[in-house]
Parts: structure tokens; sequence; C-alpha cells
């Protein structure tokens, strides 16, 4: 059988952290700046985690 593959644009938008957690960045930093206040833009550079409901999925795309 061959090896399994990870996702690559999984592996390339998630990344695990020490706790087993899995952070992900958030949306809407793109385009279209100039409508959203600095706080809303200062509140987007900060990493968010992956909700419990959608854990398993990632880790599932993760694993090679």
């Amino acid at each position: 059988m061959p090896k399994m593959k990870t996702k690559r644009a999984a592996a390339k938008r998630f990344k695990l952290t020490g706790t087993g957690k899995i952070r992900r960045s958030k949306a809407g930093k793109q385009h279209l700046m100039r409508g959203k206040s600095a706080n809303r833009l200062r509140n987007l550079k900060k990493n968010d985690i992956v909700s419990s409901a959608d854990h398993p999925r990632i880790i599932r795309l993760l694993q090679g």
C-alpha cells in the first residue's frame, strides 16, 4: 500500500499547538481594508483556534 499523503492545502493553513489544539488565521484580511475599522483590522491579525466541532476533520487532513 502507498503511504497516505497530507493534504497540502490544509498543511499551509493550519498548525498544531503544543497542547494539540489547531491554530488558524482569521478571514477577511485580503482586501477591502478601507471600510474596516482599525480595531477590527488589529483583531484580524491575531490567530484563532479551530472549533472543537471541526477539530477531528482537520486532524484527518493533517495526518499523512
